[in-house]
């Protein structure tokens, strides 16, 4: 069984209007003061940001200001990768509201407004550079490591998980609302996100000696300006031995995160078996994995997807099925499939998030229209779905600090 663990954006907002808050600067500041009181706290210096980092889990800046990252252990069992979620999520919401505000798990502020670049030179350079793409980029997303043994192998389980990464972005949909409009998107992040040059899918490696040559070369074009740029679905980290996998919105519910983080972890243990196997990665061309992702991105689970066997239109429900049948055999020994199969079938039933936010904005609108249209109802409504089940930090076990070694 491999060690897994999340990266997790939350938005900082207004607790009365929904609007999003720029307090990034203060909820670190809070937090790091806090951290050098306790024993062994460090901060982790990396290269495009700063990690205030303590014995349980860590907080750190993004490109905007209205935004917070928190980040688990690497974990072995799913019920310490979940406690690790909701404390992150939990230490995040108590540094917001030592400042008058909250944290909510929306990949899209529901709500209109002008966001700030993080005082950083790399963030002004990207602002600078990309113009109104950096400008506009306040989106959430959940992203998911996972172990492996050499880089070899990390590419070799790049090549085969790539046809099938759309239908996490299904799953995960959690952003309907953009600039205070509804988008006809489910995950309206994805389109936002994917405006970037180095986003989306990518093609198939087959070495990591062509995995780097590719990296050099977008290098070199000027475009990037450094690696931390390579925003594609799914990469190798540059500072852990893990794959990290970047399409998904992050979930409202903290057990939605944990079943995605899950299937991940499967669809990387089932690839790499192949991979040892002889398996050769499925030649899909880059061009329709990016139609499967679109697609995924515009219906999420309320209509078709393609099909990551045939790239045909399938009901979205039996796409979502049919990728679970086919991580069984790893989730079983795992002894993980009764929880992934309850945990999806728990998505289909109650829609995804984006389908909850919209559910939410419609009853709030019932009657007289608030000026919000509803949506600052939807903010508050995420914040506390984002904090059930939150935990008391001091009741959560560390998961442990595993020399990034594969257990079994």
């Amino acid at each position: 069984m491999r060690t897994f663990g999340v990266e997790e954006e939350l938005l900082i907002v207004d607790p009365a209007t929904g609007e999003p808050l720029a307090l990034a600067d203060a909820l670190l500041s809070g937090h790091r003061m806090a951290a050098d009181d306790a024993p062994d706290a460090r901060a982790l210096e990396t290269e495009d940001k700063t990690v205030y980092d303590d014995d349980e889990m860590g907080l750190s800046a993004e490109l905007k200001l209205e935004q917070i990252e928190t980040q688990t252990r690497p974990c072995l069992e799913y019920g310490v990768l979940l406690d690790q979620i909701r404390a992150g999520r939990t230490l995040a919401d108590r540094a917001a509201q030592k400042n008058g505000a909250r944290v909510a798990a929306l990949a899209t502020s529901p709500l209109a407004s002008t966001s700030h670049t993080t005082p950083d030179p790399r963030y002004a350079l990207m602002l600078e550079r990309f113009g109104l793409t950096a400008q506009e980029q306040l989106t959430c997303g959940f992203h998911v490591h996972t172990y492996i043994e050499s880089p070899e192998e990390g590419v070799a389980v790049l090549d085969r998980i790539r046809d099938k990464l759309a239908v996490l972005t299904a799953l995960s949909a959690n952003s309907p609302f953009w600039n205070g409009m509804p988008t006809g998107f489910e995950s309206y992040r994805t389109q936002a996100w994917n405006r970037w040059p180095t986003s989306g899918p990518a093609g198939i490696y087959g070495t990591y000696p062509a995995y780097r040559r590719v990296v050099t070369r977008l290098l070199d074009s000027g475009v990037m300006l450094d690696e931390g740029m390579l925003y594609f679905d799914a990469r190798l980290s540059r500072n852990h031995p893990t794959v990290e996998v970047r399409v998904a919105d992050v979930c409202l519910r903290a057990e939605d995160a944990a079943l995605i983080a899950l299937l991940v972890r499967a669809l990387v243990e089932s690839a790499s078996r192949e991979w040892r196997d002889g398996v050769d990665p499925a030649p899909v061309p880059t061009v329709l994995l990016r139609m499967a992702a679109w697609q995924a991105s515009s219906s999420g689970l309320s209509g078709e997807l393609l099909d990551f066997g045939t790239f045909r239109p399938a009901r979205a429900t039996d796409v979502v099925r049919s990728l679970v049948d086919y991580l069984a055999p790893v989730l079983d020994e795992q002894g993980e499939l009764s929880i992934v199969r309850q945990g999806v079938e728990d998505i289909i039933a109650r829609g995804t998030g984006a389908a909850e936010q919209r559910r939410v904005r419609d009853k709030a609108m019932a009657g007289s229209p608030p000026e919000d249209l509803g949506l600052g109802a939807v903010v508050n409504h995420a914040v506390n779905i984002t904090m059930r089940g939150a935990l008391d930090l001091s009741e959560v076990e560390a998961a442990p600090d595993l020399l990034r070694v594969r257990q079994s």
